[in-house]
């Protein structure tokens, strides 16, 4: 589907959009309000699980999936097992099939892992298979994994590994156009504003529970709130906790929050001063008040993180951590040892309606910075902005607002993107670089847990970032619907059901 002719789909997706009570009641459609648009329909040149991957999950097909309960469980693959520490082997169901009649056989799994490992490609996502040597076909409904070193987390990674079609890839656009071989097909967009899926009724699972599927682009909090308790959407995430009781309140909704897998921080750029310094980078970690934050902006829903950019459900979480404490006194004399503040201004880049309560963290660790005399100058922009930056130009500025999660909940995923080389990193140590290659060098997991260990402490006291907090998985969702609140990003609406069943 190109981007041209879906621009012709305004009406459709208009109307889908403004759906009646009535039909969204009998189960028919639903409704979901996401943060951001999606930038991308390749599987493979995207990592953004809440928006992107989320739509793209309900198109195309994976080998495994991560349930509303965190369990990994089977899609196309039926089972899998480690043959030995660097050879997996997985065996798939025989009837799956792609729309265009192409069958989802061992093939055209090779050639989709074939196709990230590409270096002509550039994939977004090579980087979570750079450990994979070799994929061998063994029949059509087994394939073969073999890894330079260990990949313990490799199954859970494919959660995120959506498979294209490979004759199909050959003659279009994966980025602008989409086939499908999963649950719903992608009928309509309206460019920036909404997605609109209908039930595929060539899938090889089984039939969805919704026949059409509205994704609306609603990027401001109170918007998406508003939309909800009007009834126009049927689920939102992302919103204030604040307004986690009014929702309850008004009687038309429901409203929570639960413990999530992302963290937020405020990445620095340690190649840019001055963050190269490490005395520096400490005292902006001693100058923020963390507890403060969390009690006046989350309502104490948020979690002080224990400095170390994972939460307690992931592999690798070191409990021995403690959280760099409120200490502007500390923080002032180790700025006196870093050379003192610079006397421009530093930039702060900021995505807007990117992170929950963003702005308002933002302004107040801006104040307390100032407070010790390094003074910053935000610069807000758009997601898509902010992510060309970040990857493209690679030009972040040396503090900037960011949240980081990964699907796999484990150490060898979320550490990785500071691994030293990596595109994300913006951050080179080696002993730390060490520690993640321990962590790959067995399938042990005490073993690995002790490498993860001292990555964390390396990361910990190298403070490659100012910890602040784990971010509260907050939603809203009509009574039309029942869902299993989870504390990644994934929005799918084949977790939902309508609420008469």
């Amino acid at each position: 589907m190109d981007w041209k002719l879906i621009s012709t789909a305004v009406a459709a997706v208009s109307l889908s959009a403004l759906m009646s009570t009535t039909v969204l009641a009998e189960g028919k459609t639903v409704t979901i309000g996401i943060t951001n648009t999606v930038n991308t329909f390749d599987p493979h040149m995207t990592a953004s699980v809440g928006t992107d991957l989320s739509l793209l999950s309900h198109i195309y097909p994976s080998l495994v999936l991560r349930a509303p309960d965190m369990k990994i469980v089977p899609s196309l693959a039926t089972e899998w097992k480690n043959v030995d520490d660097l050879t997996w082997r997985i065996k798939l169901r025989s009837d799956a099939t792609f729309n265009d009649g192409e069958k989802i056989d061992a093939e055209a799994v090779k050639w989709n892992f074939d196709r990230v490992r590409d270096p002509a490609l550039n994939a977004r996502i090579k980087a979570w298979f750079a450990l994979i040597s070799d994929v061998k076909v063994v029949s059509p409904t087994e394939l073969e994994i073999k890894t330079g070193a260990p990949y313990p987390a490799m199954i859970e990674q494919l959660s995120m590994f959506f498979l294209l079609p490979p004759k199909w890839a050959a003659e279009h656009k994966p980025a602008t156009e989409t086939a499908s071989g999963g649950p719903y097909v992608l009928s309509s967009v309206k460019p920036g504003e909404s997605f609109t899926l209908d039930a595929n009724p060539k899938y090889w699972g089984g039939k969805p529970d919704f026949d059409q599927v509205v994704m609306r682009v609603i990027p401001e909090p109170a918007s998406r709130v508003a939309a909800l308790l009007a009834g126009e959407v049927d689920f939102v995430n992302s919103i204030p906790t604040t307004e986690i009781q009014r929702i309850k309140d008004n009687g038309s909704a429901q409203a929570g929050a639960v413990p999530s897998t992302r963290t937020v921080f405020i990445k620095f750029n340690t190649t840019k001063p001055p963050l190269d310094n490490k005395l520096f980078r400490q005292a902006l970690n001693y100058a923020v008040d963390k507890e403060g934050i969390v009690k006046a902006i989350f309502n104490d829903q948020a979690e002080i993180a224990r400095c170390e950019v994972m939460s307690k459900t992931y592999f690798g979480f070191n409990p021995d951590l403690k959280p760099y404490p409120y200490d502007p006194d500390k923080a002032t004399e180790l700025l006196k040892q870093a050379g003192g503040a610079p006397s421009e201004p530093i930039e702060f880049d900021v995505p807007t309606g990117t992170y929950l309560n963003g702005g308002e963290v933002v302004q107040a660790v801006a104040s307390q910075l100032e407070e010790i005399g390094v003074k910053t100058k935000i610069v807000e922009m758009q997601f898509s902005t902010y992510m060309d930056k970040y990857l493209k130009t690679k030009d972040l500025a040396p503090l900037s607002l960011l949240s980081q999660a990964w699907p796999t909940i484990d150490a060898d995923g979320l550490l990785t993107l500071f691994a030293p080389g990596n595109i994300y990193a913006y951050w080179d140590n080696a002993d730390f670089g060490k520690a993640l290659a321990d962590g790959r060098s067995t399938m042990d997991k005490s073993k690995r847990q002790e490498a993860y260990k001292k990555a964390t402490e390396v990361m910990c006291d190298e403070a490659p970032a100012l910890f602040l907090y784990t971010q509260p998985a907050t939603f809203g969702l009509s009574k039309r619907i029942t869902w299993t609140p989870r504390g990644d990003d994934w929005v799918r609406a084949f977790d939902m059901k309508p609420a008469s069943r």
